[in-house]
């Protein structure tokens, strides 16, 4: 951990991965699916395969490819490719959109709530994630997450890691950059906050992509902090 010579007034949280579990609540809601549609289904390589369309459908958008999208409409396009590719062709227009939205309800991970709770008592809490603002207040409400504000890159129009979403964060919550800290379980989206003047807190969630998967989450001295979860975060923050 570096010292921090400055006062951490928010909390900004990436959400997929960090905050809920992804890929648990879609391969649970997908299952059910499939057994009430009689859908012969690999259900974990079809979740896998929807969260790997996001970060290239994300691309397209940035080259000028595709108008901007929020990420319902790009969960959209990167289901209605999927639904073929798995030979799933008896879902009703209604149960697509309705599976479109399992994004709205994943389930936080165990110690997220309690975490948030701990870590909102000395700061301001709020999401900066590139779900739109609907599917975070959605979530936030099906997960019970304690947000202080719902921010998004929707309201920039900037994915993160553009520059754009984290100093536009920081601005509409009435912060300098160096008073805002963003927490993440994905190092690229702590060093695209770092290069605008965020502090960063990594917290490990070495099962965010299944237990066949192998992630980085060695501690990184360049952060501010590293930290087992959401938990251990608050105790290690100076009160």
């Amino acid at each position: 951990m570096t010292a921090l010579p400055r006062q951490i007034r928010a909390l900004l949280f990436d959400v997929f991965g960090t905050v809920v579990d992804w890929r648990s609540s879609l391969l649970r809601e997908c299952r059910t699916l499939g057994r009430r549609k009689k859908l012969a289904v690999d259900w974990a390589a079809f979740a896998d395969a929807w969260r790997g369309g996001y970060s290239p459908a994300m691309a397209r958008v940035r080259s000028g490819e595709l108008p901007w999208m929020n990420i319902d409409q790009l969960h959209r396009m990167i289901l209605d490719g999927l639904l073929p590719r798995f030979g799933i062709d008896s879902l009703t227009e209604d149960e697509i959109d309705h599976l479109n939205r399992i994004w709205h309800r994943l389930d936080p991970w165990p110690d997220a709530r309690r975490g948030l709770a701990l870590l909102k008592r000395r700061h301001v809490i709020a999401t900066l994630s590139n779900g739109n603002v609907a599917l975070l207040v959605n979530m936030a409400k099906h997960g019970r997450l304690p947000w202080d504000a719902v921010l998004s890159a929707e309201l920039f129009h900037h994915y993160k890691p553009d520059p754009e979403a984290y100093l536009g964060a920081a601005a509409m919550l009435g912060f300098e950059p160096s008073e805002v800290m963003m927490v993440a379980a994905h190092k690229d989206d702590l060093r695209a906050a770092q290069a605008c003047g965020l502090a960063t807190a990594f917290v490990r969630r070495p099962r965010e992509k299944g237990p066949g998967v192998k992630l980085d989450v060695a501690p990184e001295p360049s952060f501010d902090y590293n930290a087992r979860n959401f938990v251990d975060l608050a105790r290690r923050i100076p009160r």
